[in-house]
């Protein structure tokens, strides 16, 4: 791998990350709920994104594009790790129902959501 791949993959993931950051702050400055949106929504949007992408790799497109926007830009952008701990947190509250709609939306969703992406680029 070369040089400015990983410098371009190095930037679209801090550009991925920043606007996680910015997206989940926006959505919880505006809906108040028990639920953590803003990480669903990031999540269901970034599994799309990937699923998009690597469908145009795999039909032909530029290799490079799944390392800079897929890597880079979709792993900075997503966050299973977050996703993780605020479940815990809601299960640990006793927000079981809260929690299972959490973990069902960052699970199945966004593999649904990974799958039409690919549908879409084919």
């Amino acid at each position: 791998m070369s040089p400015p791949i990983v410098l371009l993959m190095a930037a679209a993931g801090g550009l991925g990350a920043v606007a996680r950051f910015v997206v989940d702050a926006v959505i919880r400055s505006r809906l108040r709920t028990e639920l953590p949106l803003g990480t669903i929504l990031v999540n269901l949007a970034g599994s799309l994104l990937l699923g998009l992408i690597t469908g145009l790799v795999v039909t032909g497109g530029d290799d490079r594009l799944a390392l800079v926007a897929g890597t880079g830009f979709c792993g900075g952008f997503t966050t299973f790790s977050t996703a993780s701990v605020e479940i815990v947190r809601l299960s640990r509250a006793r927000k079981a129902r809260h929690a299972l709609v959490a973990l069902g939306l960052n699970a199945l969703g966004c593999m649904a959501l990974a799958w039409a992406g690919l549908l879409l680029t084919r």
